[in-house]
């Protein structure tokens, strides 16, 4: 982790801004293309649910301004950012936070979102870590194909933490689309780094085997 100091005087004006807003984030939703990630993921026995949280994640963790936290009146760059995402439990009819660390191997991953899911199922959390900020916050909404989202938050003392949503699949012009929803805090953020965001998303999802596959081979934790 290291402190960010904006030396440029634009960009100093652009925190200071949106900072000061009592409404600071804002949020952009999309449809992405994932046929050929669910293609890939169904062929080789794949979960889909943690193979998109990688996804995500991997591609938040690829955008500096994604790791980025307000602190006080600084900020803070994460070296990286774990997901914590809904998850079903048995104990009742709404969620469980489920919070992995994010490791850039997609096996490693997989097989410590496995285990800690079905830990939530009986032992559901609702509470996060009291001073952490290193999270990204996700959630699936795979009843809807939603067109836009807001999210409940606490705006001040500010959260930073970006907001990251998925929902249900549909088929138009022969292709599978998902709504993806991104909520993030203006101050740090800006439609440009969204916009990476999101290009980040697609190519994983046009070439799932590059991230999925070591050397082109699957890897046997898989």
């Amino acid at each position: 982790m290291k402190i960010i100091t904006f030396k440029n005087e634009h960009r100093k004006k652009h925190f200071d801004f949106f900072s000061g807003m009592n409404h600071p984030h804002f949020n952009i939703t999309a449809n992405v293309d994932v046929t050929d990630a669910l293609a890939f993921f169904k062929d080789n026995s794949l979960p889909i649910s943690f193979c998109l949280v990688y996804v995500l994640a991997r591609a938040a963790n690829e955008v500096r301004e994604f790791r980025w936290r307000i602190r006080d009146k600084g900020i803070v760059e994460h070296d990286a950012v774990h997901p914590s995402f809904t998850v079903p439990t048995d104990e009742a009819d709404v969620f469980s936070f489920c919070t992995v660390d994010y490791e850039k191997d997609a096996a490693a991953f997989i097989v410590s979102a496995r285990k800690i899911t079905e830990l939530m199922k009986t032992n559901p959390s609702f509470e996060d870590e009291p001073g952490r900020d290193d999270y990204l916050f996700m959630s699936a909404i795979p009843w809807v194909s939603f067109t836009s989202m807001q999210h409940a938050m606490n705006y001040h003392p500010h959260d930073s933490v970006p907001r990251i949503s998925w929902g249900k699949f549909f088929t138009q012009n022969d292709k599978t689309l998902m709504p993806l929803s991104v909520q993030v805090h203006h101050a740090l953020v800006d439609g440009r780094h969204v916009g990476r965001y999101f290009e980040h998303v697609e190519n994983m999802m046009e070439k799932p085997a590059n991230v999925f596959f070591r050397d082109g081979h699957k890897n046997n934790e898989l």
